[in-house]
């Protein structure tokens, strides 16, 4: 295990299992990384030319671009943005063995395709996130103080319930992998339940007969379920 990354990971399960924190605890640990490769795409390192290199190719996906406007470092951006749009027309006007033979239609949408298909931050992120799903499946099979928070959390958010549980398969022998299955299946079924009370809760209160009925915990119930779905893509209300 590496204390680089078991620190973040036992701080974030550790403010799991605080009173009236209900966030998946992997989400937490991914936005963290998430906010620090999307700060230094835009910060002094953008300037070196390795870095430059990179970003002139790869470019970057659509919701990491969206964050970087969000970074209000307009200047920054825009030189990014400048380097990176004068790559991508060379590569589409190509050299000129593909104007002599024909290639060019097929070159640029081969250029455009690429487009879509690659960002920076998410190259960055990846190795890092995946680190972070070892070392937590790590703790758990080997540090006991570590067990006891993996089972005070929440919830997991399905995506990373998927991740966790896939590597704990491929990594723990069959002892460890059956108790880190019934522990994390324990944590998911009982937010399985209550999810679903809340949601079907909060639909019951669009009903007049239900209407002088208190709320409970169903006000930001659709919020909750579609960040349990989908790894904290939904915004909580405010």
């Amino acid at each position: 295990m590496e204390q680089i990354y078991t620190i973040p990971i036992n701080e974030a399960f550790e403010k799991g299992m605080e009173a009236g924190v209900c966030d998946c605890p992997m989400c937490k640990l991914f936005n963290k990384l998430e906010k620090k490769e999307v700060e230094m795409a835009l910060g002094p390192s953008m300037m070196e030319p390795s870095t430059r290199l990179i970003t002139n190719e790869k470019g970057f996906c659509p919701d990491h671009f969206k964050m970087l406007v969000e970074q209000s470092n307009s200047l920054s951006l825009a030189l990014v943005l400048e380097s990176h749009l004068m790559t991508l027309k060379d590569k589409m006007d190509g050299n000129l063995l593909t104007t002599v033979f024909g290639g060019k239609a097929r070159h640029h949408l081969k250029t455009a395709k690429g487009v879509s298909t690659t960002c920076f931050i998410c190259d960055r992120l990846e190795p890092h996130y995946q680190r972070m799903i070892e070392n937590t499946v790590l703790l758990y099979a080997y540090d006991p103080q570590f067990k006891v928070k993996l089972k005070a959390q929440k919830y997991f958010c399905l995506p990373h319930y998927q991740q966790l549980l896939e590597y704990a398969k491929n990594k723990l022998d069959k002892n460890k992998y059956s108790d880190f299955f019934k522990d994390m299946s324990a944590v998911e079924n009982a937010y399985f339940d209550k999810i679903i009370k809340d949601v079907s809760w909060y639909c019951k209160k669009f009903d007049y007969r239900y209407d002088s009925e208190p709320w409970y915990d169903s006000k930001d119930a659709v919020e909750r379920a579609i960040r349990f779905l989908s790894s904290g893509v939904a915004p909580e209300k405010k």
